[in-house]
């Protein structure tokens, strides 16, 4: 039977239709195994790039450390032990490294090869790097962590958390890798007194022999000018103070700070900056640490010393305890009972008032003291507990015949 050419007309475009459905479909198989083989083609070329971009690591990992033992030789003069090593921490603030760095080096230099100078920088600014490599008499490192910062709770700073991975970092390669026996440790954003130096020459042996002395500092976060008068004067301190860190161990601070931090912007975002950090007084005064009899700050001395000095203040007490302290010419002692206490008698007098497990900020055993008006007076904070820390709990202060004298009663 003879098919119509309407017939063979639909016959014809059903084998065109089925022939360029074939052709799409190869086109496609082909189009995707090309993509996939370029896809390989690709990791394997990845793969190749980041063996040789290890390698390069590598290899330039081996300079860098080549370099900085170059550089930390030629800033340690063999006969000469170094005190301690300097370290400057920054991050991305040039401007505000290049005024830390000149005000260091204004005292430092005569004193280099006792003081060898470190800068660390934590990320890749190139600013900062650029900065710090301009500077021949400084060694300079760089901290590189690309991990993912966890917080231990919502809404903490994650900067924080940066910045310590950055200090552990940078104490390891300078304690270990360059074998140093002392750290001292400058945030990018301070300024140091004219005898910074003289002063941690000679409380490294204050560090050295006192093993209850877990570190010295440059710092009073009560060293406003209205608070400080005797720059001579070192006291205790809690400085760091998680009992599970600190463990008993306390800080030498001085009663006039001997850095200035001017960093208005930072990780802290200003945080008590006008208030607290803007008012500070560095010291001035070049005082000659090395000439000075420090063996007071020894742990036994210095407890019965503060203790008597505690303990011969006049106690003042009641709501209005800081009022009557002002019309006071003698040191007063001032207890707290809690830490909201402590707080509302802190404010009363503008010092800081911040607390951490269970310790004040510059606090010695609860005892948090301070000059009233730049004057010889000291106000004492003294915490429920600390007579007794300071075994005093069952003495009284008397003056016999002009002598000073502790009577058991």
């Amino acid at each position: 039977m003879a098919r119509s050419p309407c017939d063979l007309r639909i016959l014809l475009l059903a084998a065109a239709a089925a022939f360029i459905y074939i052709q799409v479909r190869l086109f496609s198989t082909q189009s995707h195994y090309a993509d996939r083989l370029a896809q390989a083609e690709k990791i394997v070329a990845l793969e190749e790039m980041k063996i040789r971009q290890d390698e390069e690591r590598v290899h330039l990992k081996i300079l860098i450390q080549d370099l900085e033992k170059r550089s930390v030789q030629t800033l340690v003069n063999n006969n000469v032990a170094p005190v301690a090593a300097v370290v400057v921490m920054a991050c991305n603030r040039p401007d505000y490294l290049q005024r830390t760095v000149e005000s260091i080096l204004k005292y430092q230099t005569s004193v280099a090869s006792k003081f060898p100078l470190f800068i660390s920088q934590d990320g890749i600014n190139g600013e900062v790097k650029k900065k710090a490599l301009s500077y021949n008499e400084i060694t300079y490192m760089q901290h590189l962590d690309l991990e993912p910062v966890r917080t231990e709770r919502p809404g903490e700073l994650i900067a924080y958390y940066k910045i310590a991975k950055h200090y552990k970092w940078a104490l390891d390669e300078l304690f270990i890798k360059h074998n140093f026996a002392r750290v001292i440790i400058l945030e990018d954003d301070m300024e140091i007194a004219p005898d910074f130096f003289d002063y941690f020459e000679a409380a490294a042996k204050l560090l050295d022999n006192d093993k209850t002395i877990m570190a010295v500092s440059s710092w009073n976060d009560n060293g406003q000018k209205q608070f400080v008068y005797d720059p001579n004067f070192t006291y205790w301190d809690d400085w760091v103070r998680l009992k599970e860190v600190h463990r008993d161990r306390q800080f030498i601070r001085p009663e006039v700070c001997r850095t200035y931090n001017f960093g208005e912007h930072g990780s802290s975002m200003g945080q008590f900056f006008r208030q607290y950090l803007e008012p500070i007084k560095l010291n001035d005064a070049h005082i000659k640490w090395n000439s000075e009899d420090l063996s007071y700050l020894k742990e036994d001395k210095f407890l019965i010393q503060f203790g008597k000095d505690v303990a011969s203040a006049t106690p003042l007490h009641g709501s209005d305890a800081a009022l009557k302290a002002h019309n006071m010419d003698a040191d007063v002692r001032i207890q707290y009972n809690d830490q909201e206490d402590f707080e509302r008698i802190a404010r009363q007098f503008g010092i800081f008032e911040e607390w951490k497990d269970g310790i004040p900020r510059t606090a010695y055993k609860g005892v948090v003291v301070f000059r009233y008006k730049s004057s010889r007076r000291r106000i004492y904070l003294v915490g429920p507990d600390s007579l007794s820390q300071l075994r005093f709990l069952n003495w009284t202060y008397a003056r016999m015949k002009g002598n000073e004298i502790l009577i058991d009663i």
